[in-house]
């Protein structure tokens, strides 16, 4: 479902269906380009096909979309994706970082403004099968908030969402552990995490905090 509002959310219209095979945001928010294009990250959960992450766009302010992919999931057996989350960059270049039920948080780029993506590749940090988010800084940095855990041997496809950690990039290859939000050991750990940098510079993420409520942190990035 859309809706929209002509008076800074404050308040808001009725709500309307997306067009049939356009499933909106899976999770994380959509990003505005430069161009005005609405880029919206979304992913399907096969039983047959797998995991398989596209994207869906729009020109006119939402009243048509169109999508992109599904993005090829690799070489090999290939990375089981979904949820991706949209960073962008000074030359043009964008990157989607995703949840993985292979052990490792998975990337693809555009270079044309979201309408085609490398195929999925393994990025250096683990995910134990955890959503995460991520944001483009006002300073150019990538900013990455996750669960730096492994899945147990016992258990490939999934593990613990403890610790909650922030990490920080300047090419989206290499990232620095710069702060860990939350590391004592929860049942339902810290998961499902949201992060966006205000017009003063700071930054907000909340996630949940064992299921049971919500929290919300507040980072200046000035500091790391």
């Amino acid at each position: 479902m859309m809706t929209s509002s002509a008076d800074g959310g404050r308040t808001w219209g009725p709500p309307r269906r997306l067009p049939d095979g356009i499933l909106g945001p899976t999770k994380n928010k959509p990003i505005a380009l430069e161009d005005g294009t609405w880029l919206s990250g979304s992913s399907t959960e096969g039983w047959w096909t797998g995991w398989r992450v596209h994207f869906e766009l729009s020109q006119d302010a939402g009243r048509t979309w169109r999508l992109a992919g599904p993005v090829a999931r690799g070489q090999g057996a290939g990375l089981d994706a979904i949820q991706p989350c949209l960073l962008t960059y000074r030359d043009g270049r964008l990157q989607a970082l995703c949840r993985t039920r292979n052990g490792v948080i998975a990337s693809a780029w555009s270079r044309d403004q979201g309408r085609t993506w490398s195929p999925l590749a393994r990025v250096d940090l683990p995910n134990p099968n955890s959503g995460i988010d991520a944001v483009t800084l006002a300073d150019g940095r990538q900013l990455l908030v996750y669960n730096h855990r492994s899945p147990a041997p016992e258990s490939p496809g999934w593990g613990v969402r403890y610790p909650l950690d922030v990490a920080v990039s300047s090419d989206g290859a290499t990232w620095r552990h710069v702060l860990t939000l939350e590391s004592h050991p929860l049942p339902n750990g810290y998961a499902y995490p949201a992060v966006i940098q205000s017009s003063d510079g700071l930054v907000h993420v909340t996630y949940t905090w064992d299921r049971r409520m919500i929290k919300h942190v507040v980072l200046d990035p000035r500091t790391f």
